[in-house]
């Protein structure tokens, strides 16, 4: 059986996302509970980066770029979402940014009526 990857800081992110779900519930956009991600990360002491953009190369030409929501402790990808379930759209979204990034673990989390629900994303290279 694998090791888990960055189990501590992991538990760390989880538990700041459903400090702020349960701040401010249900309903908002997505830029709203980033900002108050920010807010609780700062408070929790965990080095983040938000909004970063990496580049995406072909053949050393630049080809697009992504906005990645939070890099945390040049660690761990996360990417957050409003709504009840997880599109195909989404996971390929987490593994285009590790792969952009180079880093190992990226987690999805949703914001729902129920309450946070996330993924743990590998980078399987």
């Amino acid at each position: 059986m694998g090791k888990i990857v960055y189990p501590e800081l992991s538990y760390e992110i989880v538990k700041t996302l459903f400090q702020v779900h349960n701040g401010l519930g249900y309903g908002y956009q997505e830029k709203y509970y980033q900002k108050a991600l920010e807010i609780a990360f700062i408070k929790n002491n965990i080095e983040f980066n938000s909004q970063c953009p990496y580049r995406i190369r072909f053949k050393g030409k630049i080809v697009g770029r992504y906005y990645i929501d939070f890099v945390i402790e040049n660690k761990i990808v996360l990417e957050i979402k409003k709504g009840n379930y997880y599109a195909k759209s989404n996971f390929d979204q987490v593994y285009g940014y590790l792969r952009a990034t180079g880093l190992k673990l990226g987690i999805l989390a949703n914001f729902t009526r129920e309450g946070v629900k996330y993924k743990r994303v590998l980078n399987i290279k």
